[in-house]
């Protein structure tokens, strides 16, 4: 199962005591359900189901990274200090940044605004995924309905990030999808078809 990233913008609230502090818990949504990403490798848009992560969130130990950096653990749901939730309108987290020189520096940027993503990675389970061809926009919409999360990550970069995504990600992202440029060859090759069938009848040889 290859690892895959997306980011988007999403708003991330720093927690407020009742006595109007801030606190150093982190709180957003990963993603939300139906909402079109924007297109990826120029071949296709993703939206996820609700209810995609839920095998994951209950099988799986999921971290919480900065900037998808290993050695920089904010949390974890095995101690319980990444907690993540399916309501309707997305896949919600709530992280308890942990007192360290990442988790610091973590909360500064996020307070600041500098920091305004929320990147997850995943890979997608055997018929995880739909792939539906539009062919009104000469794009594919894949809807992700069983995935299993890694990682969520807080991240400076907004809207979906496919620049990082290598070549093998990219073909395993565009599994039953033919690419515009394979589409385009298709279409030329029918195309000099007819031709030649209009040629050869021309010509008498059909």
């Amino acid at each position: 199962m290859t690892k895959m990233t997306r980011t988007l913008l999403q708003p991330i609230e720093i927690r407020t005591a009742a006595d109007g502090t801030l606190t150093r818990t982190i709180t957003g949504y990963v993603v939300k359900w139906g909402k079109r990403s924007q297109l990826l490798y120029g071949e296709f848009y993703e939206v996820v189901q609700k209810g995609a992560f839920a095998r994951s969130l209950k099988e799986d130990t999921v971290k919480a990274l900065w900037n998808h950096r290993t050695d920089f653990v904010l949390g974890s749901t095995k101690s319980g200090t990444l907690r993540l939730e399916e309501d309707n309108i997305g896949l919600r987290f709530e992280i308890d940044l942990p007192d360290s020189t990442w988790g610091n520096d973590a909360f500064e940027s996020i307070k600041r605004g500098d920091t305004d993503g929320v990147s997850f990675g995943f890979g997608v389970r055997e018929g995880g995924a739909t792939n539906e061809y539009l062919s009104d926009e000469d794009v594919y919409e894949r809807t992700l309905l069983n995935v299993r999360l890694y990682e969520v990550s807080p991240t400076p970069f907004p809207a979906y990030e496919d620049s990082e995504a290598n070549a093998e990600q990219r073909s395993t992202d565009m599994i039953g999808m033919e690419t515009r440029t394979q589409r385009k060859e298709l279409k030329e090759c029918e195309r000099l078809k007819d031709e030649l069938e209009l040629l050869e009848l021309e010509l008498g040889l059909l």
